[in-house]
């Protein structure tokens, strides 16, 4: 039975190498397999293989685990077509989205048609690994909460502060400034203070007034 080797890179990481034997009427689901066997990646995703030309432009597709918009087109699913039926070309490539959700793109291409498979090997066969494959979701970013979900005191635990902190603090200003409480009895000066430089103003306003009578 005939191998074809396939070369696999990742489309953003081409340090990153893959070559991977398989029979000549094995399926594109055993590719999509064995690419991941190789990765360390859990293969039970969403994928598409695109028949693809020197430009790894995408073409013709075949799909694994669809969703309903791949099943009313009627795309081929990848465990019922044998990759002998797409090998037109010595050096066929294939356009490979893993992952819809977060995907990962490689670049498939046949490296040679090997006449005949060795004995006692199980296939595909990974023939070679190089470099480390990026996490499957290294690539994801946590949102920031939304204003509803955020604690009251979260800006307090950036300061290390705990809860009970909050009785040396009156108000956080327009630039994010946390303005020191003043004790009781120093509000209570000024309270009074106030109150007497208004009854003084008031005092002389009226000895004003009368001085004009």
């Amino acid at each position: 039975m005939a191998l074809y080797r396939f070369r696999i890179t990742f489309e953003d990481y081409d340090d990153v190498i893959r070559e991977i034997d398989v029979k000549s009427n094995q399926t594109f689901e055993d590719l999509h397999r064995a690419i991941h066997q190789s990765t360390g990646y859990n293969s039970e995703y969403p994928s598409s293989f695109y028949i693809s030309n020197d430009q790894w432009m995408k073409g013709e597709e075949i799909t694994y685990l669809p969703n309903q918009k791949r099943i009313s087109r009627g795309v081929p699913l990848m465990d019922k077509v044998k990759l002998l039926s797409y090998i037109d070309d010595p050096h066929q490539k294939f356009y490979y989205t893993f992952n819809f959700d977060r995907p990962f793109d490689f670049h498939v291409e046949l490296m040679k048609i090997i006449l005949d498979d060795a004995p006692g090997v199980s296939y595909p066969a990974v023939i070679k690994s190089v470099g480390e494959a990026p996490k499957q979701f290294g690539n994801v970013i946590t949102p920031p909460p939304t204003a509803a979900g955020v604690d009251d005191f979260d800006f307090l635990n950036e300061l290390a502060l705990d809860e009970e902190d909050t009785d040396d603090f009156s108000e956080v200003n327009e630039s994010g400034e946390i303005l020191e409480k003043k004790p009781d009895d120093e509000e209570e000066d000024e309270f009074s203070a106030e109150f007497s430089d208004d009854d003084a103003f008031g005092d002389d306003e009226k000895m004003s007034a009368e001085d004009d009578f």
